[in-house]
């Protein structure tokens, strides 16, 4: 298990990507197959990326060779909720890094991806991954699998060391890892593990390939871009996240029940949230702000509602560490059941190793500009504070 980084290619399977990109992809291929789309990466602790740029470069122009396989195609028919006509898309479906522009704008690391929505979509994980694996290897070649493996075992032993049998029952632990990881054998590693050393607290990963080989659940519904694409497919602004919501419903027809609520704040997705939507959707997931302010605003509306909270999940997925996500758990226990999802903490996580902390965000859509107002304020997104300055001003956002 010394085999950090494997030689060759980064990214080796089209599914070796996150579950919310597939579901995401499937709405868009049956609902907006025209449309055109603009993402912009960060690096979030100005990092130098520089000496880096020609291999992100070549390891992007070979995701170009990638393609479903049989075994993969036949994994995802098994899925109830992915349709045929979509599975036939995928097998069709090939990277175009012609879509993808990395380039150095002084001392700043820029890669812009541009193209049809369909066929651009699944460049924000792997480009992720692959940047950060990259670095990885530069920075920490000595690093082992066993360093990874040895330090998760830690944490699960204070984690049981620190809290009882009865307060880790109910403790759901999954996998959201892929995007900053150091490396996907890693990854692997991180999730086989948990899978046998804690099998009743652990419910899936994110990670799609790994999913599939493993028999695990592939976890995962919706991300930002889906809500803040919306913005510019058509439906006047103040009505586009319930247009986002709306086409979700029509397209999943149950499945997949989680909305994100962090798009235009909290504050203004509950005001969109009504009795429709908080009896369709299973729950909400946190991204972003204080996650116990989430949670009791969220309990708070759904009680405002005559909807038993119990009856409903919260799902909290913020950099996140075990201890984090059970004092959260512990704390709400009883009132509403919760879902945790842990990413950079399982999958990047060795003594004397620092982490990436960048994204890959969604500008523009139909060549119209669209933004992210976050409860974080520095996750705030978009190359167009005009266009932030009115959705603020339509959704009543204050800060």
């Amino acid at each position: 298990m010394t085999a950090t980084y494997r030689d060759g290619p980064i990214i080796t399977s089209l599914l070796d990507t996150d579950w919310y990109k597939l579901t995401m992809m499937q709405g868009v291929h049956h609902k907006y197959p025209n449309a055109s789309v603009t993402w912009e990466f960060r690096c979030r602790n100005s990092e130098d990326l520089a000496p880096y740029l020609s291999e992100i470069r070549e390891r992007i122009d070979e995701l170009a060779i990638l393609k479903l396989s049989a075994n993969e195609s036949a994994y995802l028919g098994t899925i109830p909720y992915l349709s045929p006509d979509f599975i036939r898309f995928l097998e069709l479906y090939r990277f175009r890094p012609e879509y993808v522009d990395v380039f150095m704008e002084g001392e700043e690391l820029c890669i812009v991806i541009d193209g049809p929505w369909s066929h651009s979509i699944l460049f924000e994980i792997v480009i992720l991954a692959i940047i950060s694996e990259v670095r990885n290897r530069v920075l920490y070649p000595e690093v082992t699998i066993e360093q990874a493996v040895s330090q998760l075992r830690r944490k699960l032993d204070t984690l049981r060391h620190d809290y009882s049998p009865e307060q880790l029952a109910g403790f759901n632990l999954a996998d959201f890892g892929t995007r900053r990881r150091l490396s996907q054998p890693v990854q692997e590693a991180i999730i086989g593990v948990l899978s046998q050393e804690f099998p009743g607290n652990f419910v899936g990963t994110s990670n799609v390939d790994i999913a599939r080989r493993h028999g695990l659940a592939p976890m995962g519904t919706m991300a930002h871009e889906w809500i803040m694409a919306h913005q510019q497919l058509g439906s006047r602004l103040v009505d586009s996240q319930r247009a986002a919501l709306e086409a979700w419903v029509q397209e999943y027809r149950g499945h997949l029940g989680i909305a994100l609520t962090d798009t235009i704040t909290l504050n203004a997705f509950l005001r969109d949230f009504d009795l429709y939507f908080a009896k369709l959707f299973d729950g909400l997931r946190h991204d972003s702000g204080d996650p116990l302010l989430f949670a009791e605003k969220c309990i708070g509306h759904y009680e405002s509602l005559g909807i038993d909270p119990q009856s409903k999940t919260l799902i909290f997925s913020d950099a996140l560490t075990f201890d984090k996500a059970m004092q959260i758990k512990t704390t709400l226990d009883g009132r509403v059941k919760t879902s945790f999802g842990i990413g950079t903490s399982l999958t990047c996580d060795v003594p004397g190793l620092k982490p990436m902390n960048m994204v890959i965000k969604m500008v523009a859509c139909n060549g119209q500009p669209v933004a992210k107002i976050s409860d974080e304020p520095g996750k705030t997104t978009s190359r167009d504070q005009g266009f932030v300055d009115y959705l603020k001003r339509v959704f009543q956002v204050e800060h």
